[in-house]
């Protein structure tokens, strides 16, 4: 077995790794733009409050790994509509319309919809029912 088949058994804590960073790096642009902090650089309009929104929830929610899969897709769906209203019609190349961190962030979270949470999720917790 080489060092690369090794690694696979890290697979779960890996995906919970990438899973908790995401949402931090998330949560950040949320409080940008709810709170603005940190500073945003742009104006805070109606539709970026309720992007806030969104974002605020599903980045705790994906942190915690709680309802992983469908909060991933919409966030998933979320960056999607960012980069085409906002990232695209300032240049095609997302290296020249700072669209990188949005692109990025829908495939994540589109991956996240097929992955699971991985470890350390509180979608991984076994409910148990007591029967009378």
């Amino acid at each position: 077995m080489s060092a690369f088949e090794r690694l696979s058994q890290y697979q779960p804590a890996a995906l919970a790794v990438l899973r908790i960073v995401t949402a931090v790096l998330f949560f950040e642009h949320a409080t940008q733009k709810l709170f603005n902090f940190p500073a945003a650089p742009f104006e805070i309009s109606t539709l970026f409050f309720v992007a806030g929104v969104i974002e605020f929830i599903g980045s705790i929610l994906i942190f915690l790994g709680l309802f992983t899969r469908p909060v991933a897709f919409i966030l998933s769906g979320e960056m999607a509509f960012a980069y085409f209203m906002v990232h695209m019609p300032i240049d095609f190349f997302p290296a020249n319309n700072q669209g990188d961190g949005p692109v990025l962030f829908c495939f994540i979270f589109l991956y996240m919809v097929f992955s699971g949470p991985g470890l350390w999720a509180l979608d991984n917790r076994q409910l148990r029912y007591s029967h009378p």
